[in-house]
């Protein structure tokens, strides 16, 4: 059985780690599609599709 978390019960760094992850994940995106578009590579590409997930999981409030 899959146990549901409530956010609030997390403790204080912990909520306050995912705020700035959230408020960073946009920049560090756009650099690294950036660079992708400039200096494509396979590790490139890769992280630009692990912060394009990420991203998206924070928006839809998936984490």
């Amino acid at each position: 059985m899959k146990r549901k978390f409530n956010q609030y019960t997390f403790r204080s760094w912990v909520r306050t780690f995912k705020d700035a992850c959230r408020q960073l994940i946009i920049p560090f995106t756009i650099f690294q599609a950036i660079r992708t578009v400039l200096f494509p590579s396979t590790i490139d590409v890769l992280l630009l599709t692990i912060f394009i997930a990420l991203a998206l999981a924070y928006h839809y409030e998936i984490i």
